[in-house]
């Protein structure tokens, strides 16, 4: 028996293993330092600290403006994950412009979500409504436009498909292993969940 739960064990520790090394950010906001400026109040409060730094922001895109040579993104920024992806449903962090050298199309960025990566140029004042605001500008050197899909989750299940009846291990001879009774699985629904894909 405790063969089995070290094996057991095993399986489970590879498994964890295979998922978090599947776990990366994409080729296009990895940027070239090791860990971009992601604290973007941080940076509010001392933006002369951060000129030049290279930092990695993303959230929704709300608005799209195009210039002679250049497209600006204004971006509602939000956490992201370990996978530079926005988290869906946190609330925005802030406000930020994202230079991107060329011509964008609005159509495929207004309402989308984005993660920008690139060196900080500072603050501009700007507007959110009525009220003044002061925006960090990132030049964009890289960036990702995520799609959002559905994906249908199973509830979880035992890890180990198979029970033991009998006494408890050593104390008498007898017992066996064996499938769980009827009703030891999950039956709940399975839930449909937003993600954010490449």
């Amino acid at each position: 028996m405790r063969k089995k739960a070290i094996l057991q064990l095993g399986r489970v520790l590879l498994a964890v293993a295979l998922v978090s090394g599947c776990v990366s950010v994409p080729d296009s906001v990895k940027g070239h330092s090791e860990m971009p400026q992601q604290d973007l109040a941080r940076v509010l409060n001392a933006p002369q600290l951060y000129v030049g730094q290279e930092s990695r922001f993303g959230g929704k895109v709300v608005k799209v403006s195009n210039k002679s040579g250049m497209t600006r993104l204004e971006i509602a920024a939000m956490r992201l994950d370990d996978t530079a992806r926005p988290v869906l449903g946190s609330a925005s962090i802030g406000r930020i412009y994202a230079d991107i050298n060329g011509f964008v199309d609005p159509i495929d960025f207004t309402n989308q979500m984005v993660t920008v990566v690139g060196p900080i140029k500072g603050t501009e004042k700007g507007e959110i409504g009525q009220a003044a605001y002061n925006f960090v500008t990132v030049n964009v050197t890289g960036y990702q436009r995520w799609h959002m899909t559905q994906q249908l989750v199973s509830p979880p299940q035992p890890l180990d498909p198979w029970i033991w009846y009998g006494p408890p291990h050593g104390r008498h001879r007898g017992g066996y292993w064996g499938p769980p009774p009827f009703g030891f699985y999950n039956q709940g629904p399975a839930q449909v969940q937003t993600i954010l894909t490449e």
